[in-house]
């Protein structure tokens, strides 16, 4: 035992007096010691919870180091300040720029250089095994309103955020980032495959574990766990994933290595699908023609089927077409019967099954009564615009403009009429009924979108697949 001590304090000793970029192979693993530089004015913050648990032992190890950078101890000012009143005026105060600029410069090897700050890049699992890649970091802590905004052109600093969140000071999140990153180190942990199956490791959240006792309070372990069945176990394992991905954090789905069998477990997931809610509303009158006059509008068979396919595709509710012309209508029912009826749907039972929920009104107030008595419950209305209204609402009404998760966030709790303009777009008497606005698709210069490009963004926006 004596023997096995004194092994593990030469290990030690190597560790501590070996440079760190060099390797090394201990028990077929290969490590490195990365060195952390916290640039900070509260150096003392971290005495305990880096010198506690696996942060205190991969520090004892050699695994991981620390030095604190103080910019007080650069300050020129006799008082050592380091916070100064911004230029133009407002609350709170800035570091200043020269006793940071000096502490940083005093850092021989730097490495990358992160400033903590709420409007930065968001610090991910990705971000968090790129760092860790390195063998020097330096980290600066910002206080107060934030530091001197010139640093960021005299100093290659990355902006990382831990969340939309404004805290006293970058220390806290500066914490959170040294143990993502330090945990990555080989050696770090106990057992090295324990990081490979936590949450983000393959882009999802992670499965709910589970240990004994097997029945607590009533409530049991999943039989699967007790299986013994590895590939049953591992099948659940991923669907539990899937599941608590799309619960807590959808967006992730975008971007996570999906199989063709997590595709069909995902859409098999009960869950509530807000689209049910939404409708399409293809305004032809009133609208705005040539010359800004109201007037109405022609019917198109690619609107007509186009726009039916969108409200199929996302799982939304009764397409309205409004026109009162009569022989426009008469057109309509024609397309209509000929492919829900007659032979077009016969041959194409897709398009039947898209056109099936498109219904024909005179007017406005016609649509959304119809909409009224399906749901027992008067719809809110939402109009599109292409064109960017003044003072953040729609130029000349009270309406507010609304994002599509707002949109969303509506149909979760009830019914949504979303109107679109046809034309040049949805008259002052439209706007006027409505209860919101969309914000325009684009707002980078020309958005002279046809009103079927415009409904397919709105609908992927709104309510696409992880939602």
């Amino acid at each position: 035992m004596a023997l096995a001590e004194k092994g593990f304090a030469l290990f030690r000793h190597f560790f501590r007096h070996t440079p760190p970029t060099v390797l090394f192979f201990v028990s077929g693993l290969i490590f490195r010691m990365l060195h952390f530089h916290l640039v900070t004015l509260f150096p003392d913050f971290f005495t305990s919870p880096l010198s506690t648990a696996l942060l205190g032992k991969a520090k004892e190890s050699g695994i991981i180091s620390f030095s604190f950078h103080d910019p007080r101890g650069f300050s020129t000012n006799r008082h050592r300040h380091v916070d100064d009143r911004p230029y133009g005026g407002g609350p709170g105060m800035v570091m200043q720029g020269e006793s940071l600029a000096a502490a940083l410069r005093s850092i021989k090897k730097p490495g990358r250089m992160l400033l903590m700050s709420p409007g930065g890049r968001p610090l991910t699992q990705e971000k968090a095994r790129a760092l860790a890649a390195e063998s020097h970091l330096t980290i600066v802590c910002g206080r107060y309103e934030g530091i001197d905004a010139r640093l960021r052109h005299l100093f290659p600093l990355e902006e990382i955020s831990v969340g939309d969140v404004v805290l006293n000071g970058g220390e806290s999140a500066a914490l959170s980032l040294v143990e993502a990153v330090a945990r990555l180190q080989p050696g770090f942990m106990g057992k090295d495959a324990s990081g490979e199956e936590e949450s983000f490791s393959c882009g999802l959240l992670e499965y709910p574990h589970f240990t004994r006792p097997e029945v607590l309070e009533g409530l049991p372990v999943p039989d699967v766990l007790l299986s013994g069945d590895h590939g049953r176990i591992a099948r659940w394992r991923r669907g539990e994933s899937l599941r608590a991905t799309l619960k807590m954090r959808p967006a992730l789905l975008d971007t996570a290595p999906l199989s063709r069998s997590d595709a069909q477990e995902l859409a098999h997931i009960p869950r509530f699908r807000p689209g049910k809610n939404l409708s399409f509303c293809l305004l032809h009158y009133p609208v705005f023609l040539e010359g800004k006059k109201t007037g109405t509008s022609s019917l198109t068979n690619l609107d007509i089927h186009d726009i039916s396919r969108i409200s199929c595709s996302y799982g939304m509710g009764t397409y309205y077409i409004v026109t009162p012309l009569p022989d426009q209508l008469r057109v309509l029912e024609k397309v209509l019967h000929h492919w829900t009826q007659g032979s077009g749907g016969a041959g194409n039972a897709d398009r039947a099954q898209a056109l099936g929920r498109v219904q024909p009104a005179e007017s406005l107030d016609e649509a959304v009564k119809h909409m009224t008595e399906h749901y027992g419950v008067r719809p809110r209305l939402v109009a599109s615009t292409a064109v960017w209204p003044f003072g953040g609402k729609a130029s000349g009404t009270e309406q507010p403009l609304l994002t599509p998760s707002q949109v969303r966030s509506w149909c979760e709790h009830g019914p949504v009429m979303l109107c679109l303009g046809t034309a040049h777009g949805l008259a002052p008497q439209v706007l006027a009924q409505c209860d919101g606005i969309l914000r325009p698709v684009r707002f980078l210069g020309y958005n002279h979108l046809s009103v079927r490009s415009a409904a397919a963004i709105l609908a992927d926006r709104i309510l696409g697949d992880f939602y």
